[in-house]
């Protein structure tokens, strides 16, 4: 149990980049709670994080179930009565997804259910948690495929990558990083959208060009803004992304 100081709640962290922000983040002394919807994999990477001296435990969340949602929220209100920090990590791919012409629609709806939906169910559910922290941050992991300028940008190195489900998912999280910031705009709330770069994880197959220790570092450097942080921005490694 984490008793004292910034709580955390990382969604989808039980391996690949949420695992290590879970972990850079208890680095800096946040206290961590691992969101995953397999309670014994939650389980194991919190005892790994622990064992390496982090303030960590795992609840079992799964983002496409409102009542489990909520039973969160209480867990945290209960043992923390706060929350400082949230990041939505949790996302998902579909290998029937793909061009207008191709991606199931099943499949569309699916991944945007987690991605999305799932993403502001959570939000919807910790806001009262995070308005009783001092400086409360919201990092949701996007991607610079949810950009509808690089979408339609034909010199883009990612115009080619029609995942119709998934980058219409990672746009509508960009929507609501745009508006809850705006709603946010007079409390000490600050809401980002951060794509971390092509990483290697399980949703990339195993391709990328960075590590998720690496891909971890900008979400984390977000999470812990200081004062005067930008809010309802939208950034990559290598500066701010178009809408």
């Amino acid at each position: 149990m984490i008793h004292s100081g910034r709580v955390a709640l990382v969604t989808g962290a039980n391996k690949g980049i949420g695992l290590q922000i879970a972990r850079q983040l208890g680095e800096a002394g946040v206290g961590v709670v691992i969101g995953a919807r397999d309670p014994s994999r939650g389980a194991a990477a919190a005892e790994a994080l622990a064992a390496e001296g982090l303030k960590v435990q795992s609840v079992a969340l799964d983002v496409t179930d409102p009542a489990n949602i909520e039973a969160v929220a209480k867990i945290i209100d209960a043992e923390h009565g706060k929350l400082d920090i949230l990041v939505n990590n949790a996302g998902i791919v579909d290998g029937r997804d793909g061009p207008p012409s191709l991606a199931a629609a099943d499949a569309a709806r699916r991944v945007m259910e987690t991605n999305f939906i799932g993403a502001l169910s959570v939000t919807q559910a910790m806001l009262p948690l995070l308005r009783r922290s001092k400086a409360a941050r919201i990092v949701n992991l996007s991607s610079s495929l949810g950009s509808l300028t690089l979408n339609g940008d034909p010199n883009s190195p990612y115009y080619s990558a029609r995942l119709l489900g998934y980058n219409a998912s990672k746009a509508a999280l960009n929507m609501l990083t745009v508006q809850l910031a705006a709603e946010l705009r007079d409390t000490p709330i600050v809401v980002n959208s951060v794509s971390p770069g092509y990483v290697k994880t399980d949703l990339t197959g195993g391709g990328g060009f960075m590590t998720p220790e690496e891909g971890a570092r900008l979400p984390v450097a977000y999470a812990l803004l200081g004062e005067d942080a930008a809010s309802g921005r939208f950034v990559e490694p290598g500066g701010e992304t178009p809408w």
